[in-house]
């Protein structure tokens, strides 16, 4: 199977309603890109693992999201960057949300339903809402800083790649009471304490990323753009081990004005 082909299989799976046999080919391809025979060039070998590492769920979404990212309506030349991401926004939750409620993995009303099975709701910041599960915490992830899915679903390859440590595992996707699209992830419970700027600073350094704005705790390296690297995101525990716990990380474009080489590819090669 050539590139063409893969996407044109996820492509009528999408368009014929996610029947029984299109679940298992959707399986079997989930397999096959955990297992490294599926390659999805849009990430690096290590940053594939790291999207694997947040689970099926979270690889199937990709390829999901990755289908509709391109798949552009006749009216997209006449519309503004902004109009053309919500669109294809749209496609791409549409997607994911049809599957999810075939796969028995979509919440409805998060915002009632995770307070009701986990408890208290601990921590709500720019983008996620945080909950109590005793060794773990459960994210409601909005796309507040993305709009696609896709770079939302990039974003926890990213984290799992570079900061294994406080993986987030994606458990399925829903609405809140706004209709706004989540991610619902669940991330190891880190006890410690904050960690101070220079403090970070020094630690960002020691993994080969520049500082570029201190003044939203931008870091990047030509592969990868780093930001929200605060105090509230980055804890030291009680052994002295730093966990980096949140932060927006994305692919380094040169779209993003800070050094990047990187091209959002969607090229799939089988091994």
């Amino acid at each position: 199977m050539n590139n063409t082909d893969f996407w044109k299989s996820i492509r009528t799976i999408i368009a014929e309603g996610f029947k029984s046999e299109s679940l298992l080919k959707l399986d079997f391809y989930a397999e096959q890109f955990i297992s490294g025979r599926l390659v999805y060039q849009r990430f690096s070998p290590q940053e594939q693992h790291g999207c694997a590492a947040g689970g099926t769920t979270n690889v199937i979404a990709s390829l999901l999201a990755g289908a509709e990212a391109g798949s552009d309506s006749p009216d997209s030349p006449a519309l503004s960057d902004y109009q053309r991401d919500c669109q294809l926004g749209a496609k791409q939750e549409s997607a994911i949300e049809r599957w999810a409620k075939v796969a028995g993995v979509w919440i409805d009303s998060v915002d009632e339903h995770l307070p009701q099975i986990l408890g208290e709701q601990i921590a709500e910041g720019g983008e996620a809402k945080v909950y109590d599960h005793g060794a773990t915490l459960i994210k409601s992830i909005g796309l507040d800083y993305f709009i696609q899915p896709i770079f939302a679903l990039d974003r926890i390859a990213l984290h799992n790649s570079y900061f294994p440590e406080t993986r987030l595992t994606v458990l399925g996707f829903g609405r809140d009471k706004k209709g706004a699209f989540k991610i619902i992830a669940e991330q190891p419970f880190i006890d410690g304490q904050p960690v101070c700027d220079e403090e970070i600073a020094d630690y960002m350094r020691q993994m080969g990323f520049e500082l570029k704005n201190p003044r939203n705790w931008t870091y990047a390296t030509p592969d990868i753009y780093l930001s929200d690297m605060h105090d509230e995101n980055v804890i030291r525990s009680k052994s002295g081990t730093i966990f980096v716990v949140d932060c927006d990380i994305r692919i380094n474009t040169p779209e993003l004005k800070q050094g990047g080489r990187r091209a959002l590819s969607t090229e799939i090669v089988f091994k």
